[in-house]
């Protein structure tokens, strides 16, 4: 039962957020200010323990035989009633309180956050180290959270030297209000007298935990008059911006900043890989990103004074006089001082020998500011990416050496002391002083702070003999948790780290009564092998056991599961474990003594962590395992069936007959996958979110629905819809041909697709074409300088076949191309794919005639380039949808905004030919490419009897197609892939709105 209402509790609290999250809820002033207090979640404790106290009286079952020595018959049933009715109530009130909790904490939340963009001048208080580091030669950039007040409006920019002016006299202005009775900053204090006048507009009862961003910028193409002046600018102020390294915690400086709110839901969604940055930062209660403009190079001293806001609900944020809030600050100081000795010296080590020392620093801290992305993406393949974080097992372990040392030690000097305190609460004491610590000095993430709770309860439960088993400490834990602070739900962590110790319980009772040792008669040394096997073999049981329980698990979080995992953990656990970790640890405590010793030990352990990084690139580079990704869709419905279907199990009892409940549930679960089912079986689109504004990747997923023998045939459209025209400046490309094509084929992997019919370019390129076509012709137009989509070709076809590759323009170095790509990643025996052209005329059609693709544009011939880029139409005799893919959950991929017109060419009258519907992918850059259409084949449309039912045109708001073009092809909607207008409709006769 307890189960079954912690489940209750905590689903109510994740399905409140996920409400509020999307849908406005207002609530009472007074309800917030009385729930906003830990009043509420002491009354739900208190709830707690007497709904257990209640539970726990039991009541005589009715006996009408002997009912006139006992009770009467009567007053036991109403005594029945009202002992259930109590416990409901109880449940009830916990379950809607425990929503109410989420609601206001949503709602505060909400309050509080950055809602619109604004450059200001703010006071930065650094909380905790940051999340990585700026390095302008790895590209990696500052993240750091922060808090900041004292904003005003910036109106003009600030250099470095004009905020050490404000910084000065906002110090002399604390050190002169030191003399009076009240404390309070003036605006006039700190700010130049030159912005007196911005004091009135100043926002500083606004106090706002943000989380400050600074990357370093791609150097531009200058000019030779330019490029000497700004070079010093740009040098200096890489030079001021590499300074935040420098910054430790509980440092105060003024910065000039560009505040801009948490990306919304949608925009997530657009994120390429699934990361969702909007719950990962509320959940870290961040309120807005702030981009750094400029810094000051003069820090306040912690001496000062902390101004307090009267006025803002993130106040308490600023006050630095607590106990707790100094020895957070000196521990987080302790951090940063251990990274910066690994980070010393950081430049002279070779890439392997960084990232193993990143490695050893995030298994003794937890920071991983220093792993870069190559190195997680290796631990994520091979399924130990859980290793680099700091679990339970390194809290408990450093618990248990700490006791052993500190009992060793009374032992020896003074064994007098267990006269008055036992032994066992010497050792208890000291495990949670240090788990404690420790995980303070870890950040205090949920798998340490589990354990440190955990050990403080079954300590208490065991002190007071209360008998209370480690599961229910378990659910008990993760309810107050969850109690403490709703959004703790969002984090993955909260639940793998619950869900997996629960699991090593459940396997414990299971597993506990199995013997390791034979009772028959043999020698040492066979006893010593049949011990190892059977260590062995429980090890493998208790991994398989793990892996395939955290599976549906993992796939909801994260989309995705190696299947490297179930091997490499087998030794990666215990090498982590037993040798690692312990020496890591180890080397830890001599920093604080010997910290020649210590280095000598961090030496041996980066050996260690590089030669296993080694191993694990091997094995995972193996090509007979080298698609180790599981990717199956899975997502709350999938995961209710299962609770579903276990739900006579996990109620009392006889509270209701779990074999009479499992038909109707069977049948609830069969239509529910029926349903999920359906997704599959619709001809669809997907538009997959790229990172480039400009670039677009199209998936075409069309099922052999008619017959049965037929199988869904995939197609992959991919384009860079840049202008051609090279008055328009645009933006460079960041993506690289590794980074596009693996998030490709995770996103490919994701909709389950391990096998392409064909890959169609769009776009032409340069990169395999022969550039001297172009000596001939000057004023032709070149095609995209760009390798990047025949090389995502190239890759793509090495991971899953392709049939089929479509290149839009002249390809005559493609071969040349795939060769040497084949030479450099030593993939000599994977078959080469030819490269077709993709040219007006060109037809693929399914054997049955269901589905048609057919190159509208692209003239190869023509020595111009302009009109090489291909659109291709898309006939199916079923209608296609257009969704936009969403990464963090497939099957959750909404319907893509259209245009559609009010008042379009009326529909020919002959009905019969109207079977078909289209879809038009255009790709043009370059306005000849629709006038050449225009001239050559808008003749052979117009003569054509076939009508299409529906046509839907999807491309870039850039596109240079006319508003005749469209009334030639009779377009109903109109799709781009950037999410706005084109300016071609908008400009038109015919008026167009905004559809769904």
């Amino acid at each position: 039962m307890y189960w079954l209402i912690g489940s209750f509790i905590i689903l109510a609290m994740m399905g409140v957020l996920a409400v509020a999250d999307s849908t406005p809820i207002l609530i009472m002033p007074l309800f917030m200010d009385s729930a906003s207090t830990p009043v509420l979640t002491i009354s739900f404790v208190l709830l707690t323990f007497i709904l257990i106290l209640i539970s726990q009286f039991t009541i005589p079952s009715v006996n009408p035989i002997n009912s006139v020595k006992n009770t009467s018959h009567h007053s036991r049933f109403a005594s029945r009633i009202l002992y259930f009715i109590s416990i409901a109530i109880l449940v009830s009130t916990l379950v809607i309180g425990s929503g109410l909790k989420a609601l206001v904490s949503h709602q505060q939340a909400d309050d509080q956050k950055i809602t619109e963009p604004m450059r200001v001048q703010a006071l930065v208080h650094i909380e905790g180290i940051s999340d990585s580091v700026y390095d302008a030669g790895t590209d990696t950039g500052y993240r750091q959270v922060a808090i900041i007040s004292q904003i005003l409006p910036l109106v003009s920019e600030l250099t470095a030297q004009d905020l050490d002016k404000v910084t000065a006299e906002y110090g002399a202005g604390l050190n002169n209000s030191l003399s009076g009775d009240d404390i309070k900053y003036e605006s006039s204090n700190a700010i130049s007298s030159h912005q007196n006048t911005l004091a009135e507009n100043a926002v500083q009862d606004k106090v706002y935990r943000v989380l400050l961003n600074a990357y370093p910028k791609k150097p531009a193409k200058q000019s030779s008059k330019t490029n000497s002046q700004k070079k010093s600018k740009k040098t200096k102020k890489q030079s001021q911006i590499a300074d935040l390294n420098h910054l430790q915690p509980g440092d105060r400086l003024f910065m000039t900043l560009k505040l801009a709110p948490l990306a919304t839901s949608e925009q997530v969604s657009n994120n390429p890989s699934g990361f969702d940055s909007y719950r990962w930062l509320r959940s870290r209660h961040i309120d807005g990103v702030a981009n750094i403009l400029a810094t000051s190079s003069a820090i306040l001293p912690s001496s000062h004074p902390q101004i307090q806001s009267h006025s803002n609900s993130n106040s308490h944020l600023l006050s630095s006089d607590s106990y707790l809030t100094r020895l957070r600050t000196a521990i987080d100081q302790g951090r940063w001082q251990l990274r910066q000795h690994f980070y010393k010296d950081w430049a002279t080590n070779t890439t392997a020998e960084q990232q193993a020392k990143a490695v050893t620093l995030s298994l003794l801290t937890g920071d991983r500011s220093l792993i870069n992305r190559e190195t997680k993406d290796l631990y994520q393949l091979a399924g130990i990416s859980h290793l680099l974080a700091i679990s339970g097992t390194h809290v408990l372990f450093l618990a248990i050496v700490l006791a052993g040392i500190v009992i060793l030690l009374i032992n020896r000097l003074y064994p007098a002391l267990y006269r008055y305190i036992p032994r066992w609460h010497v050792r208890w004491w000291v495990m949670i002083s240090a788990a404690f610590i420790y995980a303070l000095f870890t950040g205090f993430d949920v798998p340490a702070a589990r354990t440190a709770w955990m050990l403080l309860a079954i300590g208490l439960t065991r002190l007071t003999l209360l008998p209370v088993s480690t599961m229910r400490v378990l659910l008990a834990l993760a309810v107050l948790m969850a109690w403490h602070d709703p959004y703790v739900l969002w984090q993955a962590g909260y639940w793998l780290s619950f869900i997996a110790v629960a699991l090593l319980l459940k396997y414990e009772d299971t597993s506990q009564n199995q013997p390791l040792t034979s009772n028959q008669p043999s020698t040492s040394y066979d006893k010593l092998l049949r011990r190892l096997w059977l260590s062995f073999k429980r090890l493998f049981k208790l991994q398989c056991w793990l892996f395939l329980a955290l599976l549906p698990v993992t796939l909801l979080l994260f989309g995705k599961a190696s299947l490297w995992g179930l091997i490499v953990n087998l030794f990666a656990i215990g090498l982590f474990g037993w040798i690692i970790v312990p020496l890591n640890l180890l080397a830890g405590l001599c920093y604080l003594i010997l910290p020649s010793v210590a280095n000598i030990i961090w030496m041996l352990v980066t050996v260690i962590v590089s030669n296993l990084q080694e191993l694990i690139a091997w094995l995972t580079a193996m090509p007979v395992l080298s698609d180790a990704w599981l990717y199956t869709p899975v997502n709350a419905a999938i995961l209710l069936m299962a609770l579903l279907t276990l739900l006579p199990w996990l109620l009392p009892r006889g509270l209701i007959s779990r074999w009479l409940v499992l038909p109707p549930l069977s049948l609830l679960v069969m239509t529910v996958y029926a349903n999920q089912q359906s997704l599959t079986t619709t001809p669809t689109l997907y538009i997959l979110p790229t990172g480039d504004h400009y670039i677009s990747a199209t998936l075409l997923q069309y099922p052999g629905v008619n017959d049965k023998d037929a199988k869904n045939t995939s197609w992959l459209f991919l384009a860079d819809h840049r202008p051609s025209n090279t008055k328009i400046k645009t933006m460079p490309s960041n993506l690289t041909a590794d980074k596009f094509s693996a998030m490709l084929a995770q996103q490919l992997g994701s909709l389950s697709v391990n096998k392409l019919e064909g890959i169609v370019v769009q776009s032409s390129s340069s990169g395999v074409t022969d550039s001297r076509v172009y000596d001939k012709k000057s004023s032709a137009v070149s095609p995209n300088d760009s390798e990047l989509l025949p090389m995502i070709v190239a890759q793509l076809s090495q991971r899953l076949p392709v049939s089929q590759y479509w290149q839009a323009g002249r390809s005559e170095r493609w071969s040349a191309l795939h060769q040497a790509y084949k030479v450099t990643t030593d993939s000599q025996k994977t078959a080469t794919i030819s490269a077709q052209r993709c040219e007006s005329g060109k037809i693929w059609q399914l054997p049955n005639g269901n589905l048609t693709l057919q190159a509208i544009t692209g003239w190869s011939k023509l020595e111009d380039a302009s009109v090489w880029d291909c659109t291709v139409a898309i006939d199916s005799s079923t209608p296609i949808r257009v969704l936009k893919y969403q990464a963090n959950d497939p099957l959750k991929s909404l319907p893509a905004n259209s245009q559609t017109p009010m008042s379009k060419s009326q529909p020919l009258s002959n009905q019969a030919n109207m079977s078909q519907s289209r879809l038009i992918l255009n790709a043009d850059t370059h306005e000849r490419t629709w006038q050449m259409w225009s001239l050559l084949c808008s003749a052979d449309l117009t003569n054509s009897n076939i009508a299409m039912n529906h046509t839907t045109w999807l491309g870039h708001s850039t596109s240079h197609i006319s508003n005749e073009v469209i009334t030639q092809q009779q377009i109903d909607e109109i799709i781009t892939y950037d999410n706005k207008p084109l300016e071609v409709a908008l400009s038109s006769d015919a008026l167009f709105k905004e559809g769904d």
